[in-house]
């Protein structure tokens, strides 16, 4: 079932800016209604009405990815069928996805907690965005893998950039910061805007199972782009108990990405 938000702000195009970014996508992905355009009141002052709008995600079809997923997958040729089905590469397993000193992806990092580092991450991201001249509100959480930052606020679609690379370019940064006079176990800090990581969580889990299924019906790997670690995680987790595939890490960071083996996959 279509994703409905209905927005209301001063103006339609506020309106309609608001629920794109409650979305997380462009405007050439939904489809929106107008519902009640704005209008002034008596003298200009009492009795005016906001804009308000409905917006709705469009469809997606089951076997056509969107733009998103096709910039995270290397092009694969549909393969002329063998004689005999070719024998997948041994690949080497998820835990060996690390670098040096690097907790294995399908590990969590156990919990660490420390109110100085929080105070430390706050205070420099007000310092950013007091440079940038934004409002913006820091809510923040202990979880388990350390601390949870909620950014709130409006128009906060520039601190996302393109499949959140601003995002995960402030929140690098923000950890620099907050764990520089720390030598013992650094507390890791999680910076989200409007619930952007979940949603982006769960696009990365249909690429995986689509991709996974993609994968066993050409009989091929499926090499995806480069992706950061945290997101490559959430590949390898997708699929970890996927019968029919199997997935593993390969290259050097920044460039490092996953291939999906099929064939390989854990037995039920």
């Amino acid at each position: 079932m279509a994703e409905v938000v209905v927005k209301t702000a001063k103006t339609v195009e506020q309106a309609l800016q608001s629920a794109l970014e409650e979305l997380g996508v462009s405007e050439d992905r939904v489809t929106y209604e107008v519902l009640d355009r704005p209008s002034k009141g008596l003298f200009g002052i009492l009795g005016g009405k906001p804009a308000r709008v409905r917006v709705t995600l469009k469809e997606i079809p089951v076997e056509e990815p969107v733009a998103e997923e096709k910039e995270l997958v290397s092009e694969v040729p549909e393969p002329i069928e063998p004689e005999e089905p070719q024998r997948a590469p041994e690949p080497s397993p998820v835990v060996d996805d690390t670098t040096q000193d690097e907790v294995p992806e399908n590990e969590e990092r156990p919990s660490v907690l420390n109110p100085e580092v929080l105070q430390r991450a706050e205070n420099f991201l007000a310092d950013v965005f007091r440079a940038m001249g934004v409002e913006v509100g820091i809510n923040s959480e202990a979880t388990a893998d350390g601390y949870l930052l909620h950014l709130e606020g409006k128009s906060l679609g520039v601190l996302i950039g393109k499949h959140g690379q601003t995002l995960d370019a402030l929140q690098y940064l923000t950890n620099l910061a907050a764990n520089q006079e720390r030598s013992e176990q650094r507390v890791r800090i999680i910076i989200d805007v409007e619930g952007y990581r979940a949603r982006r969580t769960e696009t990365l889990q249909k690429l995986a199972y689509r991709l996974a299924e993609r994968a066993v019906r050409i009989r091929q790997e499926i090499k995806l782009e480069p992706m950061n670690r945290h997101e490559r995680k959430i590949i390898h987790m997708a699929l970890q108990d996927h019968h029919r595939v199997t997935t593993y890490s390969a290259g050097e960071e920044p460039y490092r990405y996953i291939i999906i083996v099929p064939g390989k996959g854990k037995k039920k």
